[in-house]
């Protein structure tokens, strides 16, 4: 019980009940009674709403919650309209504070579950996890909450926070970029940073419930900064890392075109060396560049005389980006990027030349491992959802939970969220236990499959959720908003980083 309510007026339901009518309306919610006499008017649903007789002076726990998320309450506006408490009780309903862990059955992977075990997570992930939980609750979930609903792009003070905790390096993986960092006020070591820290990372990040905004918040430097670090020439090399990780400079992919998505080797930009080498011209288009509205920096590859050719690319006179509006927010700063006679210095040139595929390439498994973690993460949020909006809900006079067909429903894709994430720790393992090279010959099959499958799982888990929320799961706000979300953008993971038919048929032809 929080200080405000032991400060609140003790009040009886038959004191209550005496105020039923348009301006002089109380109503009990969870057994703290608030006074609407002067937002009745001014309610979203219409006064009318207000005055049934279920509602108006009456205990309307139930109506409230079939209708409206509890966290509406938490906001200053609503707190305001508490006047007492019915004498004798207390609230049944527990509001979540930043950093909790859900205690929704299957809202959190086993690993963070009590009475579960884990062979694959120390004393130091467990940290990172309660560090980074609290940090996107507190810090990223608000930001990503107004700015998916704007289109604005990711607030400056956000962008800050993560540089300062060093996040923008972690998201990178496993590396010496961060041995001698501090790493979240040192709940981990960059020397000891491994696989399942980044994977603590995107899952924990997936939650905000934002998907446009996900992309924006630096995806792009997740997929660009890379081939700078593995192969960009000194000091431009150094130079770009530092400014990308404080915060100073964002950085994005530019490789799909209107010609070539999946098929990268039938890319049409160009890129044309002077007579003396000292710079290439570049003119063409990209497309669909997450980011590419926000950024500084493009790691573009253009085909050059001998094959593909990667270069880095700032942003200055003939790089000209325009919105691309897609299903989820204009906060990802989706972009169409022109070229016209760009001109970059020879040191710009990742990797050598007419060897921009391999650059390209190198970085395949670790993108879509990424976006593995975010999808079985984000399917899960949406499972635990459903299932508390399952258990509130009332139709024919029973809980919506006990409907069989809705429990059959509950254990396909509880199973689904359950095999993914498990299929996915094994493969984290074995990323840790492997060298680079290792990986590209082993694991490029086993990343493809994961991916196609943690994405047609997704899609499924939409189609069942929106059936269970009904018409809620359709509609932008309340109840069923990020289901509504999910629905509408789970299909990004689905395209982005290789189609779900690529990517089976390279699992298969790497067989």
């Amino acid at each position: 019980m929080t200080t405000q309510e032991q400060a609140l007026k003790p009040l009886t339901r038959d004191e209550v009940s005496k105020h039923n009518k348009a301006g002089d309306l109380w109503i009990i919610v969870d057994s703290i009674v608030y006074d609407l006499s002067k937002f009745g008017n001014l309610h979203p649903g219409g006064i009318g709403v207000l005055l049934d007789e279920e509602v108006a002076g009456q205990d309307a726990t139930t109506v409230f919650y079939g209708l409206h998320r509890s966290e509406i309450l938490l906001k200053p506006q609503y707190q305001r309209l508490k006047i007492g408490q019915i004498e004798g009780e207390k609230p049944l309903i527990k509001h979540m504070q930043p950093g909790d862990i859900s205690r929704v059955p299957y809202g959190e992977p086993t690993w963070l579950t009590p009475e579960f075990k884990s062979p694959y997570y120390k004393d130091s992930h467990r940290a990172l996890q309660k560090a980074m939980r609290k940090f996107v609750d507190e810090v990223i979930y608000p930001d990503a909450q107004a700015c998916e609903e704007s289109g604005k792009r990711a607030s400056k003070e956000v962008l800050e926070a993560m540089a300062k905790m060093n996040l923008n390096a972690m998201r990178l993986g496993p590396g010496k970029h961060l041995h001698g960092r501090e790493l979240f006020g040192g709940v981990v070591k960059g020397e000891e940073f491994d696989y399942f820290h980044e994977l603590v990372l995107n899952q924990e990040i997936a939650r905000m419930g934002a998907r446009g905004y996900g992309d924006g918040l630096n995806a792009g430097m997740v997929i660009g900064l890379p081939p700078v670090l593995n192969f960009g020439q000194e000091p431009l090399r150094s130079k770009v890392i530092e400014e990308v990780f404080s915060g100073q400079k964002v950085i994005s992919l530019a490789i799909s075109e209107a010609f070539a998505g999946s098929d990268v080797a039938n890319l049409k930009t160009t890129a044309v060396k002077s007579e003396d080498g000292k710079y290439w011209t570049i003119n063409g288009t990209k497309k669909w560049i997450s980011g590419g509205m926000h950024s500084d920096y493009f790691v573009s590859c253009q085909l050059t005389e001998g094959g593909l050719t990667a270069f880095l690319v700032p942003r200055g006179e003939g790089v000209e980006t325009k919105q691309i509006k897609t299903s989820y927010s204009t906060a990802a700063g989706t972009a169409y990027i022109t070229f016209d006679n760009v001109k970059v210095p020879a040191e710009n040139m990742l990797g050598p030349e007419d060897g921009g595929l391999l650059v390209i390439l190198s970085n395949f498994n670790h993108e879509r491992w990424v976006m593995c973690c975010a999808s079985a993460r984000s399917s899960r949020m949406v499972v635990e959802e459903c299932l508390k909006w399952a258990a509130q809900r009332q139709v024919f006079g029973r809980p919506l939970l006990a409907q069989a067909v809705i429990r059959a429903k509950f254990a396909a894709m509880i199973a689904k969220i359950e095999a993914i994430q498990a299929w996915l720790e094994s493969v984290t393992y074995q990323m840790n236990n492997m060298t680079y090279k290792e990986q590209s010959r082993n694991l490029a099959g086993q990343i493809a499959f994961l991916k196609m499958q943690s994405t047609r799982f997704a899609g499924e888990i939409a189609d069942d959720a929106v059936n269970i929320f009904g018409g809620r799961g359709l509609t932008k706000t309340g109840m069923g908003k990020f289901i509504e979300l999910f629905q509408r953008t789970q299909k990004f993971d689905a395209i982005l980083g290789g189609a779900e038919e690529v990517l089976g048929d390279l699992g298969v032809r790497q067989a």
